[in-house]
């Protein structure tokens, strides 16, 4: 009889363990592993905590279903801290969520960067959550409260995981030969309304060199995680003096170079036969006046010759009828003497 209770009292204390630990997986996440990510240092399981972090593992779910992962690669490793990925350009700039807007953070109370495996957002700022996430290589306290921890790397996979550190990188932490992630697999969703949009591939095939160009002032830099308060004011005063320096050093032929609405070339060409023209025009004009006054002037002379022939003809004619005047008045006083 005592043999039978003690049996039956380690029985309900298995029980009630067993029943302790599926209540503390459910709450820290359920314990499911979520997705599947085959990566080239091989595959890596992922546990989501979606009660958590919801808005975030739905995104990565959807994105993962929407294979918009698949061929992109972990683009950022810094050595014993993070492993990066999740941007379609490979730039560390790109990528958005499936919100069509960056999403807010999810922070909880019992999930700490306390250690190695865990998978969370990556962001420019607060609140900028889009399609990049990076997995710890660590501890790494300083990451609290800034990014989003929405699932951890489960078994054996970790060592694969660690694999995709162990690549050379350069000194903006840009590996030589990333490692990429070649496909993903949802094997339990936990959102049953999640559909996967038709056809969506999110600007997962523009050129990485098109996306270098294309940056201008305002992309934001996914390259940098947020340290807090301190980096964000850093990395703004850097920009603003970039920036600063960017405008002082250009000079008007860069800018006419730099602007295909303002050519220096056909600029400088045109004027020079602007003013050419305009300068034998002139000299056109000031010729054809010339031979105007000239031709006035000759005509003008004409004119006073034509009026002085005249003028002496009647002056020669004038004077022969005045001596005749006189010789009748000189016979006519001969006479009457």
């Amino acid at each position: 009889m005592v043999v039978v209770v003690l049996v039956m009292v380690v029985v309900v204390a298995v029980v009630v363990v067993a029943v302790v630990v599926v209540v503390v997986m459910m709450v820290i996440g359920g314990g499911e592993v979520v997705v599947l990510l085959r990566t080239t240092a091989g595959e890596i399981d992922i546990e989501l905590w979606s009660k958590e972090a919801p808005k975030a593992c739905r995104n990565f779910i959807q994105l993962c279903m929407e294979e918009y992962y698949n061929n992109t690669i972990f683009h950022r490793v810094v050595p014993g801290f993070i492993v990066q990925g999740g941007d379609p350009t490979g730039t560390g700039s790109g990528g958005e969520s499936v919100y069509g807007a960056p999403f807010k953070d999810e922070f909880h109370s019992r999930l700490r960067f306390n250690r190695r495996g865990l998978v969370a957002m990556a962001n420019a700022g607060p609140h900028d959550n889009g399609s990049q996430f990076f997995f710890t290589l660590g501890r790494a306290d300083e990451l609290n409260n800034k990014h989003t921890i929405f699932g951890k790397v489960t078994g054996d996979t970790i060592y694969n995981m660690l694999r995709l550190a162990e690549v050379e990188v350069d000194k903006e932490e840009r590996p030589l030969s990333p490692h990429k992630i070649r496909s993903s697999e949802v094997l339990f969703n936990p959102f049953d309304d999640i559909v996967p949009r038709p056809n969506r591939k999110l600007k997962k095939d523009k050129p990485e060199e098109e996306t270098k160009k294309s940056k201008v002032k305002g992309t934001k830099n996914f390259n940098l995680l947020s340290f807090g308060e301190e980096a964000e004011e850093e990395e703004e005063e850097v920009s603003r003096v970039s920036q600063s320096m960017k405008g002082k050093s250009k000079s008007s032929h860069d800018l006419l170079k730099d602007d295909p609405h303002l050519s220096s070339v056909p600029a400088v060409k045109r004027s020079f036969y602007h003013f050419k023209s305009i300068k034998d025009e002139k000299e056109h004009d000031e010729d054809a006046d010339s031979v105007e006054d000239e031709a006035a002037s000759n005509e003008r002379f004409q004119i006073k010759e034509r009026i002085a022939k005249k003028l002496k003809i009647d002056t020669s004619e004038n004077t022969k009828q005045q001596l005749q005047e006189e010789e009748t008045k000189t016979e006519r006083k001969t006479t009457s003497r």
